[in-house]
C-alpha cells in the first residue's frame, strides 16, 4: 500500500495549522462552516457540471486508489509470466487452462486464457491493446475531474470572498464588527487556494501517475501473453520484459537465453 499521497496531504495540512499558531493564530478560527459549504460543495458541484455522472461516480471510487493506492510491483509480474512460459514451454500451451486459475492479476488471466482458445495472435494484441486504452481513458476521466475541482476551488472561495465584503458593506454602520466580519470573508479565500493546492491537485496528479503506472504494467503483460502463447523460451521473455521495464540484459544473460 502506497500512503505517499494520504502522509503528503496531512504533512501540508499539518504545516498550515502549525504556522498559523507560530505566527500567534488559533487554527480554530479558519473553521468557518459558510465558507466551507461554499468553496468544498461549490467546486464538487461545478466539477460535476463539467461532466457526466457516470464520470462523477468514477472519480470518486478512484478518490480511493489514490489515497490508498497499490501498485503493481514489476517482479510479480514478470514472475508470473515467466512461471506461465516455463509450464507452457513444458507441457503445451494447452496446460495453462488449469494453471490460469491460481493468477490473481485479471488482465493477465485474460490474456492467458484468450491464448489458450486459440485467439489469433494478431487479434489478441489487437483486444488487449484495446483495453489498454480504455484504461488510459479512465484514468483521464479521473484526474480531470479532480484536476477541474483544483480549478474552480480558488475562484469559488473568491466568490465567497466577495459575498463576505458585500456584508461588511452592509455593515459599516458597526466598526467594532468589521474586523471579525472582514476576517471571516478572506477565509473563503483561504480555503479555496488551500482545498486546490493541497487536495484536489495533488489527488488529480496521483491519479494520472497511477494511470501511467497501469498502462505500463498491462503492457507489460501483453508482450508476455503473446510471446507465451508464441512458445518463446522463457528467458528470452525475462530478458524482454525486463527491457520493457529499462533493466537492459547483459551480455552474458543473452548468452544464457541462447
Amino acid at each position: 500500500m502506497d500512503l505517499a499521497t494520504l502522509i503528503g496531504i496531512a504533512l501540508a495540512f499539518m504545516a498550515i495549522m502549525v504556522s498559523t499558531v507560530m505566527e500567534g493564530g488559533n487554527p480554530a478560527a479558519i473553521i468557518a462552516p459558510p465558507a466551507l459549504l461554499l468553496v468544498f460543495a461549490g467546486t464538487f458541484g461545478v466539477a460535476m457540471a463539467c461532466g457526466q455522472m457516470s464520470d462523477m461516480t468514477t472519480s470518486l471510487k478512484a478518490m480511493k486508489d489514490a489515497l490508498l493506492s497499490k501498485a503493481h510491483t514489476a517482479d510479480d509480474t514478470i514472475g508470473a509470466v515467466m512461471e506461465l512460459a516455463e509450464r507452457a514451454r513444458r507441457e503445451g500451451l494447452l496446460s495453462l487452462e488449469e494453471a490460469v486459475k491460481s493468477v490473481h492479476d485479471p488482465f493477465l488471466k485474460k490474456g492467458i486464457e484468450m491464448a489458450v482458445d486459440g485467439t489469433d495472435p494478431d487479434e489478441l494484441r489487437d483486444i488487449l491493446e484495446a483495453e489498454i486504452t480504455a484504461a488510459k481513458n479512465r484514468g483521464k476521466a479521473s484526474s480531470k475531474f479532480f484536476e477541474n475541482m483544483g480549478g474552480f476551488a480558488p475562484t469559488l472561495g473568491i466568490i465567497g470572498t466577495v459575498l463576505g465584503l458585500v456584508h461588511v458593506l452592509e455593515n459599516l454602520s458597526e466598526p467594532d464588527k468589521l474586523g471579525h466580519l472582514i476576517a471571516g470573508a478572506f477565509l473563503a479565500t483561504l480555503w479555496g487556494v488551500l482545498s486546490a493546492n493541497v487536495f484536489w491537485l495533488p489527488i488529480g496528479n496521483k491519479l494520472k501517475r497511477l494511470s501511467e503506472i497501469e498502462a505500463h504494467h498491462m503492457e507489460i503483460v501483453l508482450e508476455g501473453v503473446i510471446s507465451v502463447q508464441a512458445g518463446s523460451n522463457p528467458r528470452i521473455i525475462e530478458q524482454k520484459l525486463l527491457s520493457l521495464l529499462g533493466t537492459s540484459p547483459t551480455k552474458s544473460d543473452l548468452e544464457q537465453a541462447a
